[in-house]
Order: C-alpha cells, then structure tokens, then sequence
C-alpha cells in the first residue's frame, strides 16, 4: 500500500513541476522568438516602408482572395450535402407515406367486414 501511494504522490508532483518548467521554457522562446523577428523586419520597414507596405497589403490581398475561394469551395460544398441530405429526407418521407397510405388502405378494408360480422 506504501508504495502505491507513494507513487501516485510522486507522479503528480512530477506532473505539476513539468508543467511549470515547460511553461516557463516556452514563453522564453516564444519572447526570444518575437523579439528577433521584430529586429528582422524593422531594418526592411525603415528602408523600403512604401513598398514595403505595398507588398504587405498585396499580401493580404491575395490571402483574403484564397480565403474567398476556400470559403466559396466550402459553402457549394454545403449547399451540394444539403441538396443531398434533402433528397434522402424526401425519399423517406415518399416511403413512409407508402407504407402508412397501404395501412390505412389496410385499415379501411377491415372496417367493412368488421361491420358486416356485428
């Protein structure tokens, strides 16, 4: 029993000291990250900021217009499992109905001969 509970304590003190270094290690890199991409662009924004500019907003330009294709590819996507999606629902519906208008058919037929055996 000592060694169970010794175990299950250990593990989560492991667990949780992980956690802390990991955090600590990745908002370091993460800031270094940052902070060296900041002084990379900044010496191509003092030299060249109109065309820099420029390229950038043609930049996002062409990613706004492949994002309006994907979307436009998604939404025709939608709208043809939607087509699909109502024609089985019909179809179902049609079977249904076949299946619910034979038995009413059925259920008027015994009516008469009910009546007939009173």
């Amino acid at each position: 029993m000592s060694q169970k509970d010794g175990f299950a304590s250990g593990f989560f003190a492991g667990a949780i000291f992980g956690s802390v270094v990991g955090g600590i290690v990745g908002a370091l890199v993460a800031t270094k990250r940052d902070s060296e991409q900041a002084l990379e662009e900044e010496p191509q924004m003092s030299t060249n900021s109109v065309e820099a500019k420029k390229a950038a907003k043609r930049r996002q330009m062409k990613a706004s217009d492949q994002e309006n294709m994907e979307m436009e590819t998604a939404r025709r996507s939608l709208e043809d499992k939607i087509a699909q999606l109502n024609a089985t629902i019909d179809e179902v519906r049609q079977q249904l109905g076949n299946v619910n208008g034979n038995s009413e058919q059925a259920i008027q037929e015994r009516s008469p001969r009910s009546e007939e055996l009173r």
